[in-house]
């Protein structure tokens, strides 16, 4: 197969790395800037539809003491106004922003919002009726590939072709953090093949070494979540990058193109200056 590598266009995942401070998203998104990402990406969630009754009374231990696991989402959760702070502090330091919906209403409650992309999460990768009104919109959209199987992609690119609307295939397996041996990166080739589309990668493995074989797979697009600390808590930061992860990351995949070459077979003009050496050439 020919696999056709562009400039990955690289993108970081705050999701709720943030803890719902706004000071601490704006951190984490200079991190993402300063280290030469292309874009970042935030959640929103309309809570009591998305989560299960059977979770919304759970207790767990969190940052805020012992709650219940509908109260902790509310407490992570941006409303407008914080919304509108990251916004203009992205459009100041120049770096995009989107956002992937958990839900119709959090999808009504972005567009005002006029993003440039879209992102469909692996957890509404089957719900159908979302699909088709994130594919009206006709946004650039990422489509998580987690959770779900082939004939469930199947039926995102049906809606997505029909009405027109371009998208990017993410191979992704969703376990935070995902160990290396369940990675199964030749989905992405799978894909390329399968459906002759865009092709990105949304990682959660705690390591960088996968990121850059994605890419080398053909995979134009890497998505990987990101924070400023991975001790912070959070169900997301153990799979998370810090900013040494961030800078291998872009280091090799924004000099990687070079690597490859045209495959025509030649001899450099240093090589001939080597062949000068040897008697018998």
């Amino acid at each position: 197969m020919n696999i056709n590598h562009k400039k990955p266009f690289i993108i970081g995942e705050i999701g709720i790395n943030h803890n719902g401070s706004v000071t601490l998203a704006k951190e984490i998104i200079l991190l993402a800037k300063t280290n030469g990402f292309d874009a970042v990406k935030m959640q929103k969630r309309d809570l009591d539809v998305c989560i299960p009754d059977s979770y919304k009374d759970k207790v767990r231990e969190t940052p805020w003491g012992q709650i219940s696991y509908l109260k902790y989402k509310k407490k992570i959760e941006f409303n407008h106004n914080q919304f509108k702070e990251i916004i203009r502090y992205c459009k100041n330091i120049k770096i995009e922003l989107f956002c992937s919906a958990f839900d119709v209403q959090s999808l009504k409650f972005l567009k005002k919002y006029k993003f440039k992309y879209n992102k469909v999460p692996s957890a509404m990768i089957t719900n159908l009726d979302f699909l088709n009104e994130v594919a009206k919109l006709k946004k650039k959209t990422f489509i998580s590939t987690g959770m779900c199987l082939m004939k469930d992609i199947e039926n995102a690119v049906k809606i997505f072709s029909k009405h027109k609307c371009p998208f990017v295939l993410m191979h992704c397996v969703a376990e935070y953090p995902c160990p290396e041996n369940k990675l199964n990166l030749n989905m992405i080739t799978t894909l390329i093949k399968k459906f002759k589309c865009e092709v990105g990668y949304s990682g959660h493995e705690s390591t960088v070494s996968p990121t850059l074989f994605a890419w080398a797979l053909g995979a134009n697009y890497i998505e990987r979540h990101i924070t400023n600390n991975r001790t912070n808590w959070g169900t997301d930061q153990s799979a998370s990058l810090e900013k040494g992860g961030m800078i291998h990351i872009t280091d090799v995949l924004k000099k990687s193109k070079s690597y490859f070459g045209d495959g025509v077979k030649k001899i450099t003009d240093k090589e001939k200056e080597m062949l000068k050496k040897f008697k018998y050439w």
